[in-house]
């Protein structure tokens, strides 16, 4: 299974700059100058490889030069292509509390009173929390706050234990 580490949002100026919205918690790594991107065109267009010859901030975004897009038309080009990595190349670690979304996928979803709630088919990240999207055992999709007094387990052996309020499933 591949990850997403970044996206290609647009070109930047005429050298072929492209500006990358970033999905990954160790961008310095992962688009160090040297680095071999795997990128995932659009729409099925394919896979091509990158090299990265520089990143840097500018305004709160990543800029990337790769060593195959040498003009703004090149760059333009690569909007919406997806930088992937493959799963199996990255551990979540011993940390209990720290999960990568694909690490959650497909976990069953119990309530702390054992009964089935149904199956974590993703994660949505916003700015105050994330929140679980559950395929619940009827088909309904429910969503669920990632926060401690909702959601006091996961294991990935185990899955994931909610704690509920009351309401929260009402529609």
């Amino acid at each position: 299974m591949d990850l997403v580490i970044g996206r290609v949002v647009k070109a930047h100026g005429i050298r072929g700059e492209v500006v990358v919205d970033v999905r990954t918690d160790d961008p310095d790594t992962r688009f160090a100058c040297g680095a071999i991107l795997r990128g995932q065109a659009p729409r099925g267009g394919g896979e091509r490889r990158f090299t990265v010859t520089a990143a840097r901030n500018h305004s709160g975004r990543l800029l990337l030069s790769l060593k195959e897009v040498g003009d703004r038309t090149a760059a333009d080009a690569l909007r919406g292509t997806l930088f992937v990595i493959d799963a199996a190349d990255v551990d979540s670690g011993d940390d209990p509390d720290e999960f990568y979304d694909h690490e959650l996928e497909g976990l069953p979803v119990t309530t702390v009173d054992g009964d089935p709630v149904g199956v974590v088919s993703s994660v949505l990240h916003l700015p105050a929390n994330d929140i679980l999207a559950v395929t619940a055992e009827d088909g309904r999709e429910l969503l669920v706050p990632f926060v401690r007094d909702i959601v006091p387990e996961v294991t990935r052996d185990g899955g994931v234990v909610i704690d509920p309020p009351d309401g929260l499933f009402d529609q």
